[in-house]
């Protein structure tokens, strides 16, 4: 077992200064952030057409001895803001694409949550079955929006070597272990699995 640490913590550092802190600390592998919420301060999506900078960022990695765990983009994908589901979702697929570029097999990102209908600007995460209108939103919401942008992503990091992690956290529709199984029904459970667990 190794322990790592999530280097978004650390994002007043220098990715060199980062990795030379936690070498002296006897950690030797990192998950790093490349945009939406934990920020790319230490990875840039930028290295997947800057060769010169890719390979400058190996080099770092292979001077201090640190492998990585995952590349992070916990986003929301399903915004109902079109805007910020674009932006998350380019995230989230360049990151899967840089990944594969590194040899890194996991990807972490949030499930997502949409909004109550079509005509929605923000999430709503709905937590209980009743009064029953409530119910009708939540299965709106998993067949107009989680599973259509599920499927087709998940197939996506399959087809570039890379399963996602999916952190369940609450205010996304995945936040416990049976939304996260009735995702994995969806999307399938080869590239899918729970984020700090196994897969």
């Amino acid at each position: 077992m190794k322990l790592g640490v999530f280097t978004p913590l650390l994002g007043q550092l220098s990715l060199d200064a980062v990795l030379g802190k936690l070498k002296s600390l006897g950690i030797s592998t990192v998950e790093l952030g490349t945009g939406n919420y934990p920020g790319d301060a230490h990875c840039k999506l930028s290295m997947l057409d800057d060769a010169s900078a890719l390979k400058e960022f190996q080099q770092t990695l292979k001077r201090h001895e640190v492998s990585i765990s995952a590349l992070s983009c916990h986003g929301n994908s399903l915004h109902p803001d079109k805007a910020q589901a674009s932006q998350a979702q380019e995230v989230s697929r360049k990151t899967i694409l840089l990944a594969e570029k590194l040899g890194v097999s996991t990807v972490v990102d949030f499930s997502g949550c949409p909004g109550s209908s079509g005509n929605s600007t923000s999430p709503n995460w709905v937590t209980c079955p009743w009064p029953p209108e409530y119910l009708d939103i939540l299965a709106w919401q998993w067949k107009e929006v989680v599973e259509p942008y599920w499927v087709k992503q998940a197939a996506f990091a399959e087809q570039h070597g890379v399963r996602v992690a999916i952190e369940m956290h609450p205010g996304f529709v995945v936040y416990s272990p049976e939304t996260m199984l009735r995702l994995r029904s969806i999307a399938g459970p080869s590239p899918l699995h729970a984020a700090g667990l196994p897969s």
